[in-house]
């Protein structure tokens, strides 16, 4: 089994599918803000749109520009709809904040990979990240604070 939690970067509560990346990502030329693709060569989610996921990514690069590449993802509908960090820095972190899209970082995130294209439920004010079962059930340990993934 493994546990996770996070630090509260913005609060909110998502449920959905976790995408994840290992590499990191500039929303600044690498995801096109009118269709929530990444567009980056190379990046290992070229092609994939980040609309309606749980995006989890080690950290922003590139522009203080993703910002407002962020705030425009959430106007136009094709935001995630929530972020996790490895370590969040400013760029991702104010993007998340003027969009009010839920943000978590200082996640054991090497494990996180494992929950790639699972269900999970965000809860920002907690900081905290549960994997739920395909009938939207969370999958819940007796420890508060924590996730388990059971496998």
């Amino acid at each position: 089994m493994a546990e996770f939690s996070g630090r509260c970067i913005f609060s909110g509560k998502a449920h959905g599918e976790l995408l994840f990346s290992s590499a990191s990502i500039s929303f600044y030329g690498g995801v096109d803000a009118n269709t929530g693709i990444v567009v980056e060569k190379g990046h290992p989610l070229q092609g994939k749109c980040i609309a309606g996921k749980v995006l989890a990514f080690p950290h922003g690069k590139g522009s203080t520009i993703g910002s407002y590449v962020l705030y425009r993802l959430k106007k136009n509908g094709k935001a995630s709809l929530a972020l996790i960090n490895e370590k969040a820095e400013a760029i991702i972190a104010v993007g998340a904040i003027i969009s009010e899209i839920p943000m978590i970082d200082k996640v054991d995130f090497g494990k996180l990979k494992g929950w790639d294209g699972k269900k999970v439920r965000v809860d920002g004010d907690a900081g905290i990240i549960r994997l739920v079962d395909g009938a939207g059930k969370v999958k819940m340990d007796a420890k508060m604070g924590s996730i388990r993934l059971i496998q």
